[in-house]
């Protein structure tokens, strides 16, 4: 690697990496739909037993499954990058999937997965017919789907072309007012 070229994957291994990225990016829009598909069930349900049964399934697609899709995600994608003419941050499309990847790993960590054991704790209390706690499920319902959404739409239409970059000590100079 020392005569200055860059490090590029093979056409054999970038389409294996093409292919495992989009199979976990698929995984992950698949997992946080059956989410949606459990907690809206839950919330549009009467029947205390399809609410409880929605919600512990809960478990089964939300956090672990979805953290994990999201590390091969962000893996793969992050292979494809640095093999690849793309980069991580030498556009800014790739810049900001990247973003949102760590941003929806962090949310799943820190947001969902307490959430997820709130729900957990609601079906087993519906179940036993005790006093239940109602979750508010609805933030995770649109926030994913949208970040996910977003992200394959900067992999179709690749907006803001490459970043910019400035000689050390420089500042980059801003078009219009």
């Amino acid at each position: 690697m020392g005569t200055g070229q860059e490090w590029r994957l093979s056409a054999r291994a970038r389409r294996a990496f093409l292919v495992g990225h989009i199979v976990a990016a698929a995984a992950w829009f698949g997992l946080d739909l059956a989410l949606d598909f459990l907690a809206g069930t839950a919330l549009l349900t009467d029947d205390l037993t399809v609410k409880a049964t929605s919600l512990g399934a809960l478990r089964f697609f939300a956090v672990w499954p979805m953290f994990t899709a999201s590390v091969l995600t962000f893996g793969t994608g992050a292979v494809l990058g640095l093999g690849s003419r793309y980069g991580l941050v030498r556009y800014w499309w790739v810049a900001a999937k990247l973003a949102v990847n760590l941003l929806m790993a962090v949310l799943i960590l820190f947001s969902l997965r307490p959430g997820i054991d709130a729900a957990a704790d609601y079906a087993r209390a519906l179940m036993a017919g005790g006093p239940a706690q109602p979750v508010d499920l609805l933030p995770p319902m649109v926030v994913a789907p949208s970040l996910l959404l977003f992200a394959y739409l900067l992999t179709v239409f690749r907006p803001w072309g490459r970043v910019r970059r400035t000689a050390p000590g420089k500042a980059l100079a801003h078009d219009g007012a």
